[in-house]
């Protein structure tokens, strides 16, 4: 795996930017170029479809896996259906019933994330949000089939995470992960929004930072996103870096399956073997 530079805290704000561009490909493109032969399927057999939330069965390299993952779009129209990439809970409830048709057919899973969180409204409140993302991060705690979350672009709180209880996380190099913005953070912490850049370099939310506290796994390098070129370089990094931790996964038990996860997630803010 190709080794990264430090990421200085003092650029972390230009990386929660680099995440959030509108011009960045989207987490249903790196899905596209990534898993193929797609079937798309829909509905939380609930209550109704969310758009926000994408998945289904595709092939990654020949091998039946099950991806799941948030879509956002570059045109407004298309981000008001997707509700800017936050899922409601009939899409978490959507992820639940992708990962148990996995677990029951033996299929890996793969997520591609890009949500600055859930949905937050009434109607989503209603509904259960909370208790919709417990169930998908109880639901994937529990999986003995290897899973690989992919963060594409932007990782916020709880909405991020119910997707990315896996045995390995795999960052790209401009995507983020944290409990909330950093806009959310310095409203609650300073009661100032405008303060978004300094307690970005102070939460520990760049890819870097995340893999030295042993919750990313990897980190895949980005070229410019400018050229086609450059797009098929980075979805190339990206997929030889799934392909190397899934292959590993799969010649596991399903017993060491789950425990390499427990013990992913028991080990996480050690640095050195101490515990931060």
């Amino acid at each position: 795996m190709e080794q990264m530079g430090y990421i200085d805290n003092s650029y972390a704000y230009d990386t929660v930017c680099r995440a959030r561009d509108k011009e960045r490909p989207k987490a249903h493109e790196f899905a596209e170029n990534i898993i193929k032969k797609q079937i798309i399927l829909h509905g939380d057999r609930f209550f109704a479809d969310d758009p926000c939330v994408f998945g289904g069965i595709g092939l990654f390299h020949r091998i039946p896996v099950t991806f799941i993952g948030m879509r956002k779009s570059k045109e407004i129209s298309e981000n008001i259906k997707f509700n800017f990439g936050m899922p409601n809970p009939e899409g978490y409830r959507k992820a639940i019933r992708l990962m148990e048709q996995a677990e029951k057919f033996s299929r890996p899973v793969i997520t591609f994330i890009d949500t600055p969180g859930a949905y937050p409204g009434i109607g989503a409140e209603e509904r259960g949000q909370g208790e919709a993302i417990a169930s998908c991060i109880a639901c994937m705690s529990r999986l003995t089939v290897p899973t690989i979350a992919v963060f594409t672009g932007e990782g916020g709180s709880g909405g991020a995470l119910a997707f990315a209880v896996a045995n390995k996380v795999i960052m790209m190099e401009n995507s983020i992960y944290s409990v909330l913005s950093p806009e959310g953070f310095a409203t609650i912490l300073w009661k100032d929004a405008s303060r978004a850049k300094e307690a970005a370099s102070i939460m520990k939310l760049t890819a870097k930072e995340l893999f030295d506290f042993g919750v990313a796994d990897d980190i895949v390098k980005e070229d410019d996103w400018s050229s086609e070129e450059a797009k098929k370089r980075n979805f190339l990094r990206l997929d030889r870096t799934i392909q190397y931790h899934l292959l590993k996964l799969m010649d596991m038990s399903k017993e060491n399956v789950l425990k390499s996860k427990k013990e992913k997630f028991f080990s996480m803010g050690e640095i050195n073997g101490v515990r931060n």
